[in-house]
């Protein structure tokens, strides 16, 4: 087992104070990122021992912090189907042809609810997120 005898800017991940980020002081590597979870099974690190040296001393979980998290993860989950989905059927011209004006048209929306993702009334926390064409 890895000791660790400092960390560093320790956040609280969830309300129940049970997950955090921070910066351990690894004896190899030395300050790297550490993400202490409950559900962590490697035992290289003792986490008992982290949560004794985190103690009181961490930012405090902030649901606006989480849910810019969310919002951001949700924006890039976005950007993927966009990237991956959208892209490459409206910016090749012999592709966007061979479509018929209907296929187009759900396309185009398709386009237009996926960037209109964030002004949904749940966002980040409920997205209904846009049907695919077929």
């Amino acid at each position: 087992m890895v000791a660790i005898t400092e960390i560093r800017n320790a956040r609280s991940m969830n309300a129940e104070n049970t997950h955090f980020d921070l910066e351990i002081n690894h004896p190899d590597y030395g300050w790297i990122p550490y993400a202490l979870t409950p559900w962590d099974t490697d035992n290289t690190i003792n986490n008992t021992e982290l949560l004794a040296l985190i103690g009181s001393d961490y930012v405090a979980f902030s649901q606006s912090d989480e849910d810019a998290r969310q919002a951001d993860f949700s924006r890039y989950q976005r950007n993927q189907r966009l990237e991956n989905e959208v892209d490459p059927i409206v910016t090749n011209p012999l592709r966007w042809a061979d479509l018929t004006t209907e296929k187009q048209n759900e396309w185009t929306q398709y386009r237009t609810d996926l960037l209109n993702v964030p002004q949904q009334a749940g966002f980040p926390n409920t997205i209904n997120w846009p049907t695919k064409p077929e």
